[in-house]
């Protein structure tokens, strides 16, 4: 069915736009993040503080460093325990609920088709990782008091070091792996530009053996199954220092997890870097909010919500059955098209234009930024950094649109342009 992934590009030009992002965010977004957490550790939460300090000369960079968390071995064997927990539930819960759940199918899904051609099965299993990591907190928080549930909070800025040292690490040897060893060599994208090919990724699917799929693993277990985890530490944090947690810290958390459920090859899929910053937020400024307040947020975060996850749903179940299905009650309305993969055969694709693909292109988008501006609101106005994620989601979403759009268009040719019926009726998703 018509699946959207990158072609494959033999020394591709790169646009000056992607390139300047892909530049900036390698190199400056740890310190960005790190910006933010310190300006709430040691400025209460003000952007503009620690620059006029530096400028003024009452504080120096070397100053705000001193005062910075070094990385501890606590924080080295924490963050390195975790993800030798998450390898483990990715590789052994399909055995495990074989061996002790009577008539467990399991979770093995086909993957759309690759540029070369080919097919890939993943052993989906990150709910059930997800429910059992979360089962162990709680029954820790509430019963066994291994450790403090602040301890997140607590080790935050070493951890978040740990993080970003293992993404570019693991960036770094899939980019090695991309040219000596790929999993397919059909299936690799070189663009000619280094810094595009590591931030993005050289293979489509690079994997270990059969099943240790890099982009399920990296894109949704140590930092999303994580992100949950994070922001239940900030609100322990919140309840140890004020008695009581705020109905915003509850909507963050509620809203957030949401979005952890929605689950990259190269950098990108290994770093939880420009995370939403939100919780953290909270636990040095909470905000209780009004009842309309509260409720406003929460229905825009749902919305958001369900238009991002029903897009999704309508176009993989469209694919799922062919079109043999419904969609807002009515047979799909699709456009037949035929492209050429890297092997030179050629494939014949549906693009599906109904329901939400035929209000707009992208309309799971909208969804993602009215969660994300949910985020945002949550946390009042009292200060601009909650307000940072829904200003990157926006330049990030726009961006990919315009290459989402650049990509079909070379997919598809002449068929991505086609009318989907009537004038006026936007063009297919993918």
């Amino acid at each position: 069915m018509g699946a959207l992934g990158p072609a494959h590009l033999q020394g591709a030009e790169v646009d000056w736009f992607s390139l300047a992002s892909v530049v900036f965010l390698l190199l400056f977004a740890p310190f960005i993040v790190y910006y933010f957490i310190m300006a709430c550790d040691q400025y209460s939460c003000s952007l503009t503080a620690p620059l006029l300090d530096i400028a003024t000369g009452r504080a120096s960079l070397a100053d705000i460093w001193a005062k910075t968390p070094p990385v501890t071995m606590r924080a080295a064997l924490l963050y390195t325990s975790w993800v030798a927990f998450q390898v483990l539930l990715y590789t052994m819960l399909p055995d495990f609920c074989h061996r002790f759940l009577p008539g467990y199918v399991g979770g093995v899904q086909e993957g759309a088709v690759t540029p070369a051609g080919a097919v890939n099965k993943y052993q989906v299993n990150g709910l059930q990782a997800w429910l059992i990591t979360h089962l162990l907190w709680f029954a820790n928080s509430h019963l066994l008091s291994w450790f403090s549930p602040t301890i997140i909070f607590d080790n935050w800025i070493p951890l978040f070091w740990c993080a970003n040292f293992l993404g570019y690490t693991v960036s770094t040897f899939a980019m090695i792996k991309g040219y000596f060893f790929p999993t397919n060599a059909e299936d690799c994208k070189f663009t000619g530009n280094f810094f595009y090919n590591y931030m993005m990724g050289i293979e489509f699917n690079p994997r270990i053996g059969k099943w240790f799929d890099f982009k399920l693993f990296f894109n949704g277990r140590p930092g999303i199954v994580a992100w949950t985890l994070i922001n239940l530490s900030f609100a322990a944090k919140q309840q140890e220092l004020y008695g009581q947690v705020t109905n915003s810290m509850v909507l963050v958390n509620v809203l957030q997890v949401s979005c952890s459920w929605q689950t990259g090859r190269g950098w990108g899929a290994a770093h939880l870097s420009l995370w939403p910053p939100q919780g953290l937020y909270l636990v040095y400024h909470p905000v209780q909010l009004s009842t309309h307040h509260a409720v406003a947020v929460l229905l825009l975060g749902l919305l958001g919500y369900y238009i991002f996850r029903m897009a999704n749903h309508q176009k993989d179940l469209f694919r799922r059955t062919d079109g043999r299905c419904l969609i807002w009650g009515r047979k799909p309305k699709a456009i037949e098209c035929v492209y050429t993969s890297a092997d030179g055969q050629k494939h014949r694709s549906k693009l599906l234009v109904s329901g939400f693909w035929g209000v707009a292109r992208h309309f799971n988008y909208t969804g993602d930024l009215m969660g994300s501006l949910a985020y945002c609101l949550a946390c009042g106005g009292g200060h601009l950094l909650p307000y940072f994620y829904i200003i990157y989601m926006t330049i990030l979403l726009t961006h990919r649109c315009l290459r989402d759009e650049h990509r079909c268009a070379s997919k598809y040719g002449r068929d991505w342009q086609r009318p989907a019926g009537g004038a006026g009726t936007p063009a297919p998703s993918p």
